[in-house]
């Protein structure tokens, strides 16, 4: 999305019974029944919101704000295969993973440009406290 101010970073819900359910990419539909016996669902990633079920869930959902890094390292989640690249697909909060693992991040891959600022910023944050 171009503007910034609506660049989701986790696309989340949580239902009545406290089940979170989390999209983290375009058409990865998340559903699940309540206790209550309804349904509810969530799609969209970090493309679209997209709700399904009598609509008393909470939202949960978070969006970039440039200025709060704070906020942004933990709702910024990357996915990954642990070390040796063999692992199924994890989602950690970019606080999370290893100074070495966002080095190589921002080395090999391109990642969009809010979270490449977002990784830049914690490891500017991580040499600050470090020292």
């Amino acid at each position: 999305m171009d503007d910034i101010g609506h660049t989701i970073l986790l696309n989340r819900i949580r239902t009545p019974d406290g089940t979170i359910l989390t999209s983290y990419y375009r058409h990865d539909y998340k559903a699940y029944t309540d206790a209550n016996g309804q349904t509810y669902m969530v799609d969209g990633g970090t493309d679209y919101l997209r709700r399904g079920g009598p609509g008393d869930h909470e939202e949960r959902s978070y969006f970039y704000k440039p200025a709060n890094h704070i906020h942004n390292r933990w709702y910024c989640h990357w996915g990954t295969r642990g070390i040796d690249g063999d692992q199924p697909v994890q989602y950690r909060p970019i606080a999370e993973l290893s100074t070495s693992h966002l080095r190589s991040i921002l080395a090999e891959l391109s990642p969009t440009p809010h979270i490449q600022c977002i990784m830049q910023q914690e490891l500017a944050m991580r040499e600050i406290y470090r020292a």
